[in-house]
């Protein structure tokens, strides 16, 4: 990993930024969002009192090329809860480089740090870059999803 690599938090003042890595990363899975959705879910990753929602950039230089958002949320076979990581991006031009790693090794520091030790994910079956660092740091499950 590169010694100018920093993960921290996410601030109000990355709105832009942030905006526009959820931005690329909705639009690798063809997806979009609406205005209200992009400024409740900006809003909501810095509010304090909300504790199940986070989120935190990836800075290279000092410039972002990352974000992870990650959702705790309680379980019913577990005393503990467990996290989602929800939304992993790391911009082209980084990848290869070891910024999605340590967006995941730092959602992983937070879920030991909080004694939440499991952290799962879902990627699309056709995602086989990001798949093949996954494969070296997670246990790929049997699960299928449904969604309605």
């Amino acid at each position: 990993m590169n010694t100018s690599l920093i993960i921290r938090p996410l601030e109000q003042s990355d709105e832009a930024d942030w905006r526009r890595l959820w931005t690329a990363y909705l639009e690798f899975y063809e997806s979009s969002v609406s205005e209200e959705v992009y400024a409740t879910t900006f809003e909501r990753l810095l509010d304090p009192a909300n504790t199940a929602q986070c989120a935190a950039l990836a800075l290279l230089d000092g410039t972002p090329v990352g974000l992870v958002h990650w959702i705790y949320h309680p379980h019913n076979w577990k005393i503990e809860d467990v996290i989602y990581l929800q939304d992993l991006y790391a911009d082209p031009s980084v990848r290869g480089t070891g910024v999605g790693r340590a967006l995941i090794e730092h959602v992983y520091d937070v879920a030991d740090q909080g004694e939440t030790p499991t952290v799962y994910w879902m990627t699309q079956e056709f995602n086989a870059t990001a798949r093949q660092l996954y494969d070296r740091i997670a246990s790929k499950t049997v699960f299928v999803q449904y969604k309605r």
